[in-house]
């Protein structure tokens, strides 16, 4: 099994919906097994700036990462279709037992 992590900001679209929608929706029609997501309360990136969304008056945009799981050639798959729609974001790679 193969777990992969997508981080991207949460409020980057994507056409005309959120991009965390629609890779949410991107991995569904992928058929993969399972899929979570999470807001980050701070994160940051290359730049090392430290992005404090829920600080009043900041506006920086939430980190957020989707996780999703399945057979390894499932999941390489799903991530070079996807890569054809998304350019940002970084993504890990774990392998993972199940139980």
């Amino acid at each position: 099994m193969l777990q992969a992590q997508i981080f991207i900001d949460l409020e980057e679209i994507k056409g005309s919906r959120s991009l965390h929608d629609f890779i949410m929706q991107f991995l569904s029609e992928q058929d993969i097994a399972g899929a979570t997501s999470f807001q980050g309360y701070t994160g940051f990136g290359a730049s090392h700036k430290i992005k404090r969304p829920n600080e009043i008056f900041s506006f920086d945009e939430p980190p957020a990462m989707i996780t999703f799981i399945d057979q390894d050639d499932k999941v390489r798959t799903a991530l070079a279709n996807l890569r054809r729609e998304v350019k940002s974001g970084v993504i890990i790679l774990h392998h993972v037992e199940t139980f």
